[in-house]
């Protein structure tokens, strides 16, 4: 059993960054896909990036690949996602996540991830 917690969400204005953190707190050395989703008002939630904690494997959205970058500090067992060139479309409940497994090719399913976060708020708006 692991406990994420989320951190950085904020309002910023078109065109800022962001770095979220999500928290682990557990045992995920070397062998959990670790992934952010977020979930717009309304909306379904979206997988938006993946790393396994090797390192090895990464995975975005198209939608934010390019802008976003995903990555791991396994000393801190801490899980980032920095986000630049943000849009008011990324405008949505952040949640981290994991799954005791591969990143495989169906990583954007919320469904094949047991471990939740709280979530964390970005607002991107002028």
């Amino acid at each position: 059993q692991i406990r994420l917690v989320e951190s950085g969400g904020g309002s910023v204005q078109p065109g800022g960054s962001l770095r979220l953190s999500c928290e682990v707190t557990g045992n995920i050395a070397w062998g959990y896909c670790m992934a952010w989703f977020r979930q717009p008002t309304g909306q379904e939630r979206e997988g938006v990036a993946a790393i396994h904690t090797s390192g090895h494997q990464t995975h975005y959205s198209d939608s934010v690949k390019g802008r976003f970058a995903i990555s791991r500090d396994t000393a801190k067992n801490t899980i980032y996602l920095q986000m630049n060139s943000l849009k008011p479309e990324d405008t949505a409940l952040y949640y981290c996540a994991a799954d005791r497994d591969l990143c495989n090719g169906r990583w954007f399913q919320a469904k094949n991830f047991p471990d939740w976060g709280q979530g964390t708020q970005v607002t991107v708006s002028s």
